[in-house]
């Protein structure tokens, strides 16, 4: 598949695997990586994970704007730090070049009280890669999501499926059927998340 120079990762909802996806697009593609929002800062961060297994060195990775120590909603996580996220502030970095922006939980998070994530890919003007899980729920949660991004008019390079696909291939259908759009790649779950396995996986679903 030929990716555009710049795009955002999105997800149907936290944990369906936008921050591996990413990873494994980033190695492939040798894009820089953003990740505006950052919430929860206990554990590795997403950029920190993604460094670790990828092997990419530091040049590829653009700071992040909000760094927020709630593991939350954004606008719950900016609130626990006194902090609201300003919109304005969340704009493009200038001379990134080929970019990929990941987002923080679904499309229909609150960044503050008067925007959601949704707003902000409305802001940056990117197109939208979505990720999906692959099992039971999935084709609700991923067509509000289709419907969502298109009342907004925001463009869809297609859907990722996350999980085991051999018993779910009537959900990818669905998806494609109900969704119009096409489901460009499935990944199953990788035994070891590393440099290599990473690059494997690029090879195997998006060359």
């Amino acid at each position: 598949m030929n990716f555009p120079a710049q795009f955002f990762i999105t997800g149907t909802d936290t944990g369906v695997g936008k921050t591996v996806v990413s990873a494994i697009l980033l190695a492939g593609l040798s894009y820089k990586y953003w990740k505006p929002v950052q919430c929860g800062l206990l554990e590795a961060t997403d950029t920190e994970v993604i460094k670790n297994i990828t092997g990419l060195h530091d040049g590829h990775f653009l700071p992040e704007k909000y760094r927020l120590p709630v593991s939350a909603s954004p606008h719950i996580s900016a609130a626990a730090a006194n902090v609201t996220i300003d919109m304005e502030s969340l704009r493009l970095p200038a001379g990134t070049g080929d970019l990929l922006v990941e987002g923080a939980g679904g499309l229909l998070v609150p960044l503050n009280a008067r925007f959601m994530m949704i707003d902000l890919l409305k802001l940056l003007g990117l197109p939208v890669l979505l990720v999906a899980r692959s099992g039971l729920g999935t084709i609700n949660h991923t067509l509000l999501s289709l419907a969502a991004l298109r009342d907004r008019d925001v463009e869809v390079l297609g859907v990722v499926l996350n999980g085991a696909k051999a018993k779910h291939q009537q959900n990818r259908r669905a998806i494609e059927y109900y969704g119009k759009v096409q489901v460009i790649a499935e990944l199953e779950p990788l035994t070891w998340l590393t440099p290599v396995s990473i690059m494997t996986a690029f090879k195997e679903l998006f060359l």
